[in-house]
């Protein structure tokens, strides 16, 4: 039951302007995967600049920029974990490479000395910096492709 000192409170707040509102959960970012090439064209000679022709895509199509700090691309065996990265939006795009590289805006890389993506058939996972999962890629083995659309 409400005393009068708690109505009359509320009624000076409201006349004074002033209400008190609950906000929203924040959206989740309009991030995911936007395509791989999970198959480095010609031979897998594991050099570093096959590996890098290994790669993975993000794309943000909504209109603000996402910190991907503490986000993570994970595969079956290994984890990618985003440093001091924001990826830019309307359409911004980022590439994680395989190998070993300078990191820019739009291209990062892992630094592994092996394949990350399965030729036969993967899934990768984006996962918040909460852990929770984004987005996934799916793949299986289709004779003379390399690269897919997420």
């Amino acid at each position: 039951m409400r005393t009068l000192s708690s109505v009359v409170g509320a009624l000076a707040l409201t006349a004074c302007g002033i209400v008190a509102t609950t906000t929203p959960a924040q959206a989740a970012p309009a991030l995911r995967f936007h395509s791989t090439q999970y198959d480095s064209p010609g031979k897998d000679t594991r050099t570093n600049k096959s590996l890098n022709a290994e790669w993975i895509a993000l794309v943000n199509t909504g209109s603000k920029p996402v910190r991907l700090t503490g986000w993570k691309i994970v595969d079956k065996s290994r984890t990618y974990t985003f440093g001091n990265v924001t990826i830019a939006g309307k359409g911004g795009k980022i590439y994680l490479h395989t190998g070993k590289g300078t990191n820019t805006r739009a291209h990062l890389y892992w630094g592994s000395g092996n394949y990350v993506w399965n030729n036969t058939g993967d899934t990768a996972t984006l996962k918040t910096k909460a852990g929770k999962t984004h987005d996934t890629c799916k793949w299986g083995n289709k004779k003379g492709r390399t690269k897919v659309s997420c």
